[in-house]
């Protein structure tokens, strides 16, 4: 199915979503929390992180670390579940100001329990990133980078589908690369941060598409002949599967792919 055939989808499935809106209160706390759970352990085991789904749900909600697993691991979990909040946080705020400053507390929040003298901080050194040819710009070029990615999103969001917009953000921010670690998890929760705030369901890449992830956003970075239709693609479809978890929960009946594409 092409971009915009993804994208009718989404819309589609957004109109009937949005019939059984505003949720209760005490709706929007359990899924919440809900979320919270499995966008924490999907983005960490993303990167590596070894912790489980239940393993993950015993750390967050009863503060009880996992016997053997390596300490970084229970931080990264407990980092981005206070990131995955202020995330919430922001997306929700009224009047809403999206700002460079969302990004490096994104970034501060996971990354403080790791090493509090490079979260929510620029790196001043070059990195590399392993099984792939694509460099990232020199740390004297983040900064003006990061605005001008900001600014290019401010002036897009009210333009561009939300969910072009949202990955495109996600892309531009790994192709900066603008921190010493912990890219790819800001990535995602700005992602989330733009989709919860235009009306979307949170969003999680799961583990079993991370080789399908890595190639996408490979593709967007080549030297030659860089597209981003694969990836928008694969972003667009994770959209489709959070929309198809929320009815389901919420006994929303969606129309068939054939239906659609009637």
């Amino acid at each position: 199915m092409n971009i915009q055939s993804l994208l009718k989808r989404i819309d589609e499935n957004k109109a009937l979503i949005d019939k059984r809106r505003p949720l209760a209160i005490d709706e929007v706390k359990e899924l919440d929390a809900y979320f919270r759970i499995g966008t924490t352990y999907s983005s960490n085991a993303l990167e590596g992180n070894t912790l489980t789904l239940s393993e993950t749900k015993v750390l967050l909600e009863d503060g009880i670390t996992i016997g053997g697993k390596p300490i970084r691991d229970c931080y990264e979990a407990v980092g981005h579940a206070k990131a995955y909040d202020f995330m919430l946080e922001a997306a929700r705020s009224d009047p809403f100001a999206f700002s460079e400053d969302m990004i490096l507390k994104l970034h501060k929040l996971f990354y403080i329990g790791i090493d509090a003298d490079k979260a929510g901080v620029y790196r001043d050194h070059q990195v590399f990133i392993t099984g792939t040819e694509y460099i990232p710009p020199k740390p004297e070029q983040v900064p003006a980078l990061v605005k001008g990615m900001v600014d290019a999103l401010i002036e897009k969001w009210d333009s561009l589908h939300p969910v072009k917009l949202a990955a495109f953000a996600h892309r531009k921010l790994v192709d900066i690369h603008p921190f010493a670690d912990g890219n790819g998890r800001t990535a995602r929760l700005l992602m989330n941060l733009i989709l919860v705030n235009r009306g979307y369901q949170i969003v999680s890449i799961p583990p079993v598409l991370r080789l399908e992830y890595i190639n996408a956003l490979k593709a967007a970075q080549r030297d030659k002949n860089p597209s981003d239709e694969a990836f928008i693609g694969m972003i667009a479809e994770c959209v489709i599967e959070a929309q198809k978890d929320y009815c389901r929960m919420f006994d929303i009946k969606l129309p068939k792919k054939d239906d659609i594409a009637r």
